[in-house]
């Protein structure tokens, strides 16, 4: 391969770790939001309680300044997932798979798969390139990558 498809490979392949980093964010992002929706119903069962145990003034006070608030100016947090969604993850998920579309024949993970060819035991059973046989059409078993 030439020098140039190499440092094509490795540019797509840190894009690529980019793109990683940016998904585990949005894993974080969507744990947040799942938290917080939590934490607004529990907040509520609290109010309840509060209530019942005869302090309905703190109970009202939790309800008007806790419960269903915003956590952000104007966004409740799937506002938040949305927009991130549509304004960064989406255009990032995107340019990457464009670039390894346009020059890598739409296969991903080509850096990793270099290196982990560079790095297995050739011929050993728990360094194999690729599973022997799978079910999934989209598994490669052909090893040409």
């Amino acid at each position: 391969m030439a020098n140039g498809d190499e440092r094509i490979v490795e540019a797509i392949g840190k894009a690529s770790e980019a793109l990683e980093y940016v998904e585990r964010a949005r894993g974080e992002l969507y744990s947040f939001h799942q938290l917080i929706g939590h934490a607004d119903r529990v907040f509520g069962d609290a109010a309840d309680l509060l209530e019942a145990a005869g302090l309905a003034d703190e109970a009202e006070a939790m309800r008007r300044e806790i419960v269903g608030r915003n956590v952000i100016d104007g966004r409740w947090t799937f506002q938040v997932v949305e927009e991130f969604d549509d304004l960064y993850h989406s255009v990032a998920v995107d340019r990457v798979r464009g670039l390894e579309s346009r020059h890598l024949g739409g296969v991903r993970h080509v850096f990793e798969s270099r290196l982990k060819d560079e790095r297995r035991t050739h011929g050993a059973a728990e360094h194999a390139s690729r599973p022997p046989a799978a079910h999934a059409p989209v598994v490669d078993l052909d090893g040409d990558r």
